[in-house]
């Protein structure tokens, strides 16, 4: 079998094919982080900025390339997450501006695609390092260009174009000793690899039975493709391929349960054991926040009705694999219908009527990313007028971060990422913003934020101001303390999972068994002889009486310095610590 050319249709298979590539390996890619940390990180970040392109491609019925083009960038832009992801996204960019003007495509505008995709990541990167995504991506860029003089068959071009990036890939722990000492290749370079070779499966004719809303049902094949391995399930059931002539069970029901009420180890064991009663093929995966719930039964309702005793619904998904009782199907899509339009009405009423509230036009405002309670108290009573909930577990997008703008009424805006994985998607926000001037802080961590927003001085100019901000936020160390998800070794520590880490802004500072000790022993690593200022956040799964021992403590420590105790109510991370 060969290709020589790639119309819009199978242009938008292979994209799908993708996506359904990463979105199957997406934990596995989320275990490759150096820092065996408690976050989603690149896996779930380049995922959810792929799906967002996925599902503006999925409702082309008869796509021209152009129109194509525009929804994998546009979508892909907008739902970027994470530096992997903003990344991915610039690729993407690259890539669909060579492309959209042409009715096919041939091995010649794919190499000149590749390179344009490559040279457009680079240039959104203010400092690209080596052994990243970037390589990979340079690499099948460069192996592109030499190929398009070797061949026009376009299988036969991606399979060697695959082979190099895999090649590549295995060469980035010798580009950054961070990955060496882990023994992990770079793991956003791995989800671009995972694209690719779905994408490769989508060229060669497999069938792509893929649905944008929901996640999880790719399966892994073999695509003969040296690096491929086989996918593990993710919470979702693929049904394509069941015998639908002896199902006991006709309707296969999928929805996502947004926690409201308690909800612990007893509850859901009382959960799975209704779903049982009533249906079978169950699968419910959750976390502090949602369920995600697939089961077949004979009574959606009644699997609906117990669910939304534990909170609200979303992504609501009933599908008869018997395929009878059409008109009851095309009733109950109408009145989810009815309802999502009444939500998004409503939605809008109230975004207009905040708008409404907001007074005369202010000439700066400030935008902060936070989780917790009292860290958005604090943000609240230091000058910011809106936060996006988000972190090191969830990376907001840039289409949250354009949200977060068209909320804010001034002509200078201020957006502080506090988190080193989010500065990008905050810089693609601005270059999309015409109507403000939009000011991005590099704050890598919550107290770099706090420290830059309490040092802004409204007679100086945006620009005085941000070279000053982020001159004061260099003045202090933080430090962050949580619990390691893996074992692993890095910078000379030994590491066992569920140890307790004290993370410094250069690595690792302790390692320890007790969150109070290794509160203590990280700061004690991050306080010199010219300290005045300790500040401790502790966090929502700190007592107050255990977080003021370890106050006590460090004042012990640090006869001389001012320390100072905030409930900041972050999840995750035990303590947030910063020395100036």
């Amino acid at each position: 079998m060969s290709i020589r050319e790639i119309d819009a249709s199978l242009m938008k298979r292979a994209f799908l094919a993708g996506a359904q590539g990463l979105e199957a390996k997406k934990e596995w890619i989320n275990e490759l982080n150096v820092f065996p940390v408690p976050d989603g990180d690149t896996g779930t970040n380049m995922t959810m900025t792929i799906m967002a392109a996925a599902k503006e491609v999925a409702s082309l019925e008869n796509p021209t390339m152009e129109s194509l083009a525009r929804a994998i960038s546009s979508g892909s832009l907008r739902g970027a997450r994470g530096n992997s992801g903003v990344i991915l996204s610039q690729l993407f960019r690259g890539f669909t501006k060579e492309v959209k003007t042409r009715q096919t495509i041939t091995v010649e505008a794919l190499s000149a695609a590749f390179v344009r995709g490559t040279e457009t990541a680079y240039k959104a990167v203010m400092k690209p390092k080596e052994g990243t995504i970037l390589t990979v991506a340079r690499g099948m860029a460069d192996r592109a260009v030499e190929l398009a003089d070797e061949t026009d068959d376009i299988l036969e071009f991606a399979r060697q174009v695959i082979e190099h990036g895999d090649l590549v890939l295995g060469q980035t722990p010798d580009m950054l000793p961070v990955l060496k000492q882990a023994g992990v290749v770079d793991s956003g370079g791995q989800g671009l690899m995972q694209v690719m070779k779905g994408a490769f499966e989508g060229l060669s004719g497999k069938e792509v039975s893929w649905n944008p809303e929901a996640e999880g049902q790719a399966s892994s094949r073999d695509t003969g493709i040296s690096g491929t391995q086989e996918a593990k399930g993710t919470g979702a059931v693929d049904v394509s391929e069941l015998d639908t002539s002896d199902i006991r069970f006709g309707y296969c029901t999928e929805f996502i349960i947004h926690l409201e009420k308690a909800y612990d180890e007893d509850i859901e064991r009382s959960f799975k054991e209704y779903l049982e009663s009533i249906g079978d093929s169950l699968v419910v995966v959750s976390d502090d926040e949602i369920v995600k719930v697939h089961v077949h039964t004979n009574d959606p309702g009644l699997a609906i009705q117990r669910a939304l005793t534990y909170g609200s619904l979303s992504r609501m998904k009933i599908d008869n694999m018997r395929e009878e009782h059409q008109e009851r199907l095309i009733q109950n899509a109408e009145k989810m219908a009815r309802e999502q339009k009444e939500a998004d009405e409503a939605r809008r009423a109230k975004e207009e009527g905040e708008k409404k509230d907001q007074g005369p036009r202010k000439p700066y405002g400030f935008i902060a990313v936070s989780v917790g309670e009292g860290m958005g108290e604090i943000f609240h009573g230091i000058g910011a007028d809106y936060l996006i909930e988000g972190g090191q577990t969830m990376n907001p997008s840039t289409e949250d971060m354009l949200n977060a703008i068209d909320q804010v009424n001034a002509d200078r805006i201020f957006i502080l990422p506090n988190n080193k994985n989010i500065i990008l998607a905050a810089e693609q926000a601005k270059s999309l913003v015409e109507d403000k001037e939009i000011m991005v802080v590099p704050s890598k961590t919550v107290p770099q934020g706090i420290t830059a927003l309490i040092n802004f001085i409204p007679e100086m100019s945006p620009e005085e101001n941000l070279e000053n901000m982020i001159e004061e936020m260099g003045r202090i160390k933080t430090g962050q303390v949580t619990y390691a998800v893996r074992s692993t070794q890095i910078d000379g520590m030994e590491i066992h999972q569920g140890d307790i880490m004290g993370i410094g802004d250069s690595g690792m500072l302790a390692v320890g068994t007790s969150v109070e000790k290794t509160a203590v022993e990280t700061l004690k690593a991050m306080v010199e002889e010219d300290s005045e200022l300790i500040s401790i956040y502790y966090g929502s799964d700190v007592k107050k009486a255990e977080a003021e021992a370890v106050f006590s403590q460090i004042r012990k420590l640090c006869p001389d310095c001012e320390v100072e105790l905030h409930d900041g109510g972050q999840p995750i991370y035990y303590y947030l610590m910063s020395v100036e």
